[in-house]
């Protein structure tokens, strides 16, 4: 799908470069030429052949080429049926500012990040749950709106394993740059093992004092599983194998959540996360540690 809409884009530019090039040359030539008189019949004459043929012919093949060029490939787009084996279906809901993601025939959730099969088609079915978002992987071609109260379905396939990086492409709020997505291809069998070990995990909670203020604190909005089944912000079951944090504002490389959860109100302005101010640093710092820790 991507390769098409890149070739598609190619033979747009590349045929109205042409376009500007040709006016471009007649416009140096009108200016450069020397005048001849001419009657006012052959005078019209010549009108009617520069409107007709500028005006309607140019604009008017144009745009049928372009039709004829790219409805093959925004069908290509749809979510249509096929045979044999169907798509896989996942259910992603934009939230100022991040994404959820879910995998209705597994259960599994995770946050800012999408696991699919390369070769395999895969149908998302987009919804928003506050303003209007954009999901965007331009490697893999197709861009969809997610407007509150409806979903929408993109059909995607990635040719081969590999990462690649989506972006919300709707204005949606001050944090709107800082709503990326990384897009995971897997081989089949890795993509099957990574849902197998997802579904059945279950994470050890944190002991001692820390535990209990994360139980407390953070269990009501995140969801842990095994440890805490809250549904009103993004799922940490695995936040410890995640590329970044915050939907790309910090690289999750170590100490990277420790200062997400000491700086979170001044690295992402505006997120729905709470401050911590009456949570001592130390208790802090052991959460941290424990997240780290949660990967697959």
């Amino acid at each position: 799908m991507a390769q098409g809409v890149a070739w598609l884009w190619w033979l747009m530019a590349i045929f109205f470069s042409l376009v500007l090039l040709a006016v471009g040359a007649l416009w140096i030539h009108a200016l450069r030429r020397t005048p001849r008189e001419v009657t006012v019949v052959e005078a019209r004459r010549i009108e009617k052949c520069w409107l007709i043929g500028g005006g309607l012919i140019l604009p008017g093949v144009s745009i049928l080429a372009l039709l004829l060029l790219g409805t093959p490939v925004g069908q290509r787009m749809l979510p249509l049926p096929v045979e044999g084996e169907q798509p896989l279906r996942i259910d992603i809901t934009a939230h100022q500012w991040w994404w959820e993601v879910r995998y209705p025939d597994s259960g599994v959730v995770t946050a800012n990040q999408l696991h699919i099969p390369a070769g395999r088609p895969v149908d998302l079915h987009l919804g928003s749950a506050d303003v209007i978002h954009s999901f965007w992987v331009p490697r893999l071609g197709g861009k969809l709106d997610m407007i509150p109260g409806r979903t929408n379905v993109l059909r995607l396939q990635a040719d081969q394993p590999g990462t690649y990086r989506g972006q919300c492409a709707e204005f949606c709020g001050t944090q709107h740059t800082h709503m990326q997505i990384v897009v995971i291809a897997h081989a089949e069998a890795d993509y099957q093992a990574w849902v197998e070990e997802r579904a059945k995990r279950r994470v050890t909670p944190l002991a001692g004092a820390a535990g209990e203020i994360f139980a407390t604190h953070c269990g009501t909005c995140h969801r842990v599983a095994g440890v805490s089944d809250g549904a009103r912000a993004p799922d940490l079951s695995d936040i410890g194998s995640r590329p970044t944090l915050g939907a790309g504002v910090l690289r999750n490389e170590p100490g990277a959540i420790a200062r997400w959860l000491h700086e979170h109100r001044r690295l992402k302005q505006g997120n729905g996360m709470p401050a911590h101010d009456d949570i001592d640093d130390n208790q802090l710092d052991a959460i941290a540690e424990w997240l780290e820790t949660l990967a697959p």
